[in-house]
Order: structure tokens, then C-alpha cells, then sequence
């Protein structure tokens, strides 16, 4: 008898796994080759593919749903075909005769591979669908969710196995799922038994993990099938409070919505709220309830527009700055308000929904992402987690304007994060004729550069103000004031016309051209709209923006110095504020650093969408929580030159650096002297109130 060699005995190994097919799952991209006969759903859980199933492979639930695509796939080497799937079996056809199941969709708990195979996995999968009622976000994430729903038929009592009823449950719990050392929400274990009985022996169980460490959680129990499991996420703005009601098993976002933070009536930005806290005794306990009657009113709202019970939420996932943070656990936030800006606690947290008063299922969790530092909290931290700098090639600059900026730079290689006190000037604060975004506030503005006559957008009236039947549709709402993506505008307009200096001046020479240029004591003033509602631009309003924007500004450019880079290559404006933003006129005004335009975008709730994440794959909770720990963060306060950055970055769009990309698509205009002195005079004394 001959012996094979080694490498004869790996060649007949190879040989022997080329005949078995090829299956590829999309859009993982995840291949593997197995024996003919292998049920696709085994098939994508040995390669890691997402596929839910709560009836544990008896065709009754019909969450495995996937489609075969035909045809030859050159790029990968696969014929696929319909025919390469066993034919539709016994368990098939009893599912169809009781739920509908689409065209070109199998059960792929009892669809075998039979050849090679490209497997689509839709990523709209939804039994008994709910209606989408808004889109939070287009982006696929691949479910891995915390929660998994697994339905059991569980052994009857047997007098001569005298194993308890729960017990029973976990041991066919480990034999059908492969859960061992299963725990249980104490509040269930009085139910376990009429459960069992009300569902026949069959129940369905939500079990928990959102570690793999970690022991698991039987947090939900339910008699029979229970085919839907649901999870929020949530974050918890100073102005507003935005939540997404999402599908655990589908991915599907069910609903939208937010509502005001009540916590506004105790001060208008983060710091007035923590001085209300350090100078009233129950001010911490006040704050805390507002802001979760909100969250609580929240879920009611999601629910109701989503049709669904509160108490089907079985996870939820919550991010927001640090206060908010602090505020939202109940932990009293007077460390935040003053150096070295302690946080009680920055590692990501995991409550039992029910025990910070959340009305959701007793057994739901509630995960909170870890926070970067005393001012970058997590609601970075999920807008990292959504946009991804650690994760890219390029030095992208990550931007959350707000009363305090929160701004991430980084690559694959390093990330540096920080904060930066812009204050409420670009939410309409401090302002003359500023507000919050609403009905009747201008939004757009553009300047005619001969004749230095404005025209403008107000929310709510789709035509420009010098269209016909402007006046007519914006009865209704009026010309109100100016919300902050128009203050933007305007101070760029203003600029890019000569109406102000590059310091910020407005130049009372320029009367003489135009009689929107008018006098307001020892300054000048912009007259924007002159109607029931007066708005202008005055030179304190320039100020204040100057201020604010030099503030984010001299804070980039100090993360840019540690990074030791002089351009960034792409830019993202997170935040609902930075949805609007135009980033033409944000970088003609100097508020983030030159960059190709096409490269600066808007990526709305970038925190909401990070929150989103970890909620639908728990992979993401370890992603963040490891590049969280990775962060280096800087504080602006005790840079030295911070001051210097600042008093550049008061200049437009900068005193110093050079903008030659902005400089391709925007003539910047010459450095002008104010013909008129009263402007610098105005200037000076506005800086000093400030002081």
C-alpha cells in the first residue's frame, strides 16, 4: 500500500472541496464553498452572513427570505441559477398557503444548495409589514442586532424528570439555538409558566447579548410565535430630540420624529443650564425628569405613528453631548462646567431600560455610547461611528456646529478630536433679527453685486422674494427674521459685494451707492427687509458672527497642527444646523479650512445615524467603543495658540491662510479699508463688551 505524501494529501483535499459548490451572499460580498445539500441559512451563518430567523429553521416564520439571481458572474466565476436550489419542499408550500411569499423569494432554512449559487439577501425583509413612514437614512447596515428572537417548542412535565419549567426552556433553548448559560430577567421568572401553557409549550424568547463575552439574557417571553421585536434610537440634542423607531429583525426604520428639548426653559445653551443646576437644589432632579417625559412622550409618538406597542421595544441605543448625557442618567453635570471639565463617567454604559423610567418593555436594555471627553460626548462619537474618519485613507474633518462645536480629524492612522465655544450665534442668538428655523424665517439670501439689492428665500414660501406672487404666498407666514444658514449666507453676500471689509466692516462709504447702506449710530447697518418686520444686518451682528465662527475656526486649525497637515481632503458638516449650510458660504466666510467643494457635504444627523447603527449590529458598539479609546483629545483652553488662530480666523474667509480651491469657484475680493472709520470705532467697542 502506498502512503500519500503531505502535499499529495492537501491536493486531493483541494480536489475534493473544488466539487463542492460556490455560493456568494450579497451584498456581504462573503463566499464559501459546501457540500451539496446544506441548507442556505446554515451556509450564511458559517460565513457570518446576516440572515434573521426566529422560528429556528421550521418555515414558520418567514424571516429568512432571500433571492437566487441568475445568470453568469464573470467577475466571480459563478453560474447561478434558480435550478441550483433544491425545488420548493413540503415546508415551503405550507408557509405560502398562510403568508404570502414573493416571487424569486425561498425560505433559506429549506432551500438546500444543489450548485453554485449567488445569494441576494433583501435588506427589506418585513413580516407582517409596518409602513415606513420616513426615511432617517438610505445607508444599508448589515443587522446583527443585540436581541434575537428564537421560538422553542418546549417538553411537557414528566413526573419522572422532575426539571423545572424554565429550565426545560434553556435546555432546548441550547439544543435548537446554542444558547448556554442562559440568565433571565428576574421580573419573567413568575411569568414562565403561564406562559408555557397559554402558548401550548411553544413561546418565543428575545435573548439578549450584546457582548459575546458576556452571559446572555432571556429579557422577553412570549406564548407561541412572535414574529417582530423592536429597538429606538435616540439622540438627545440641547435644542432637539430626534428618534428613530427601528425593526430589530428587519433593519427597516418604522418611524421618525423629535420634539423639542423641554430642558430649554431652564437656559437656552449647555452652560446656563448647568449654572441652573449649581444654583437651584432640585435644578438636576428638574432637568432630569423634563428630558425623559420627552423621551417617554417621544416613544408614544413613534409608536403611534408607527402602529405598533411601546412595549414591543426591546433595545434601545441613546447618544448626546455630554450634559445631555449626564443630565438624561440623572448624574449632576456642575464637573462639566468648569476646568478640567470631568466627565462621571466616559465608557459606554448599559441600563435596564425601566430603572431610569423609560415605558418600554421591563426587559428592554439601553445602551449609551461611550463619550470622547468632557465636551466631545457621544453624540460624536456616533457621528464618528457614522461617517467613519478612522476608517478612510483620506483627512476628513468632521464638524458638529452647534453652541459647542464638536470637531473630529482624522484618518486610518491617527484621529484628534475637540471642542470649541461657538456660542448660539449661528442658531439666531445674539442676533438682532435672528431665530431658530421656522415659517417665516429668511433662509437663502443672495446680494446683486451692482446694486447691492437683496433677494431671499423665507421657510415655508417656495418662491424667491423678487418672484411674482412672492408677497402673496408669504402672507401667511410673514418675513420674520433670519435663521442661521441665511446669517451665513448674508455675512458671505456682504462680503463678497464690498458691503463689508475683510475684518468685518461695514463701510459707511457705501451709502452713497445704495440706501440699503444705513446709519446706526457711530455704525453701519445692512437693511435686508423693510416690511412689517424691519431686518437688518448690523455691525454687532457681524461681530458676533466673526466671533463664532473664529472660535470653530481656531479650533480646526489646532487639530490640523497636531495632525501636522495644512489642507484636509474632505469635509462633513453633521448636525441639523449643518443640513443646511451652504458650504460655499461657509468657506467664503472662514468657518471651515479650504477644501475642494465637492468634497464638502452635508451628512444631517450624523449622530442619530451612529446611534442607528449600534442599535442594528452590536458590532458597531465594539467599533466605536475601540476607536473612542483610540481618540486623542485636545483642549482648546490650554493651547497656547489658540488665541493666535482666533484673532486670524476673525479676518474673511482668513487673515493668513490661503483659500486657492475656494479661490477656482469664488472671486474673492481685494483687501479693502473702510472708507468710513465710525465701522472700526463700532468694531473696537464691541469687542471690549465682550470682554
Amino acid at each position: 500500500m502506498r502512503i500519500e505524501s503531505t502535499s499529495e494529501i492537501e491536493t486531493n483535499m483541494t480536489e475534493a472541496a473544488q466539487k463542492d459548490p460556490l455560493v456568494l451572499f450579497m451584498p456581504s460580498g462573503k463566499r464559501g464553498r459546501f457540500p451539496v445539500g446544506t441548507p442556505v441559512l446554515d451556509a450564511a451563518r458559517k460565513l457570518g452572513v446576516y440572515v434573521e430567523s426566529v422560528c429556528g429553521g421550521r418555515a414558520t416564520c418567514g424571516r429568512c427570505q432571500v433571492s437566487v439571481q441568475e445568470g453568469n458572474f464573470a467577475k466571480h466565476k459563478i453560474v447561478s441559477s434558480n435550478d441550483h436550489v433544491s425545488p420548493i419542499g413540503p415546508k415551503e408550500q405550507r408557509y405560502a398557503t398562510v403568508r404570502e411569499l414573493p416571487d424569486g423569494r425561498r425560505l433559506s432554512c429549506s432551500a438546500q444548495i444543489v450548485g453554485d449559487l449567488v445569494i441576494d439577501v433583501p435588506q427589506d425583509t418585513v413580516i407582517n409589514a409596518q409602513v415606513v413612514r420616513k426615511a432617517a437614512s438610505d445607508r444599508v447596515i448589515e443587522r446583527n442586532a443585540a436581541v434575537q428572537m428564537c421560538y422553542v417548542e418546549v417538553d411537557e412535565p414528566d413526573m419522572h424528570k422532575p426539571l423545572g419549567d424554565l429550565d426545560r426552556m434553556k435546555v432546548i433553548l441550547e439544543k435548537d439555538w446554542g444558547w448556554k448559560d442562559l440568565l433571565i430577567a428576574p421580573h419573567l421568572i413568575p411569568q414562565v409558566q403561564g406562559v408555557l401553557r397559554k402558548g401550548n409549550w411553544a413561546v418565543t424568547a428575545a435573548i439578549h447579548r450584546d457582548m459575546d463575552s458576556s452571559r446572555p439574557f432571556i429579557v422577553g417571553l412570549w406564548p407561541g410565535l412572535k414574529n417582530e421585536a423592536y429597538g429606538v434610537a435616540c439622540d438627545i440634542g440641547s435644542t432637539t430630540i430626534a428618534m428613530h423607531l427601528v425593526s430589530l429583525l428587519s433593519g427597516r426604520i418604522i418611524a421618525s420624529s423629535g420634539t423639542s428639548n423641554p430642558q430649554i426653559r431652564f437656559g437656552e445653551d449647555l452652560m446656563s443650564r448647568v449654572s441652573y443646576v449649581m444654583m437651584n437644589p432640585d435644578g438636576r432632579e428638574a432637568m432630569t425628569k423634563a428630558v425623559r417625559e420627552a423621551v417617554n412622550g417621544l416613544i408614544g409618538k413613534v409608536c403611534a405613528e408607527g402602529g405598533i406597542d411601546r412595549h414591543d421595544i426591546l433595545d434601545m441605543v441613546v447618544v448626546g453631548n455630554p450634559i445631555m448625557h449626564h443630565l438624561f442618567l440623572g448624574i449632576d453635570p456642575t464637573e462639566l462646567g468648569q476646568a478640567p471639565f470631568a466627565l462621571a463617567v466616559s465608557g459606554a454604559l448599559q441600563y435596564w431600560a425601566h430603572e431610569i423610567d423609560i415605558e418600554v418593555n421591563r426587559g428592554a436594555r439601553l445602551y449609551m455610547l461611550p463619550c470622547i471627553a468632557g465636551h466631545v460626548g457621544a453624540d460624536a462619537a456616533g457621528a464618528a461611528l457614522s461617517e467613519g474618519p478612522h476608517r478612510q485613507d483620506k483627512m476628513m474633518l468632521l464638524v458638529d456646529v452647534g453652541t459647542n462645536a464638536e470637531i473630529v480629524l482624522g484618518n486610518k492612522e491617527r484621529v484628534v478630536a475637540a471642542s470649541s465655544p461657538t456660542g448660539p450665534a449661528f442658531e439666531g442668538a445674539e442676533i438682532s433679527s435672528g431665530q431658530r428655523a421656522a415659517p417665516g424665517a429668511i433662509e437663502r439670501i443672495r446680494i446683486d453685486p451692482e446694486t447691492l439689492e437683496p433677494r431671499f428665500r423665507v421657510i415655508g414660501v417656495d418662491k424667491w422674494s423678487d418672484e411674482e406672487g412672492f408677497a402673496e404666498a408669504a402672507a401667511a407666514t410673514g418675513v420674520t427674521g433670519i435663521c442661521g444658514s441665511a446669517i451665513i449666507e448674508v455675512v458671505a453676500e456682504m462680503y463678497l459685494t464690498g458691503i463689508i471689509s475683510q475684518d468685518g466692516v461695514v463701510d459707511g462709504g457705501m451709502a452713497a451707492k445704495s440706501p440699503r447702506i444705513i446709519p446706526n449710530g457711530r455704525t453701519f447697518s445692512y437693511l435686508l427687509h423693510d416690511g412689517d418686520q424691519r431686518i437688518t444686518v448690523t455691525q454687532n451682528d457681524i461681530r458676533a458672527i466673526q466671533l463664532a465662527k473664529a472660535a470653530l475656526y481656531a479650533g480646526i486649525k489646532l487639530l490640523m497642527e497636531k495632525q501636522g497637515v495644512e489642507h484636509v481632503d474632505t469635509i462633513r458638516f453633521a448636525g441639523a444646523f449643518g443640513s443646511f449650510i451652504d458650504p460655499k458660504y461657509a468657506m467664503v466666510l472662514g468657518l471651515i479650512p479650504d477644501c475642494d467643494l465637492a468634497e464638502v457635504k452635508a451628512v444631517g444627523n450624523a449622530a442619530g445615524t451612529g446611534a442607528l447603527m449600534a442599535l442594528l449590529n452590536r458590532g458597531h458598539r465594539r467599533e466605536i467603543e475601540e476607536t473612542v479609546r483610540k481618540i486623542e483629545k485636545i483642549e482648546t483652553a490650554l493651547e497656547s495658540k489658540f488665541q493666535e488662530h482666533f484673532v486670524n480666523a476673525m479676518a474673511m474667509p482668513n487673515k493668513v491662510d490661503a483659500f486657492p480651491k475656494l479661490a477656482e469657484v469664488v472671486t474673492l475680493p481685494e483687501r479693502k479699508v473702510p472708507a468710513d472709520d465710525g465701522g472700526e470705532g463700532g468694531g473696537r467697542r464691541r469687542r471690549r463688551s465682550r470682554e
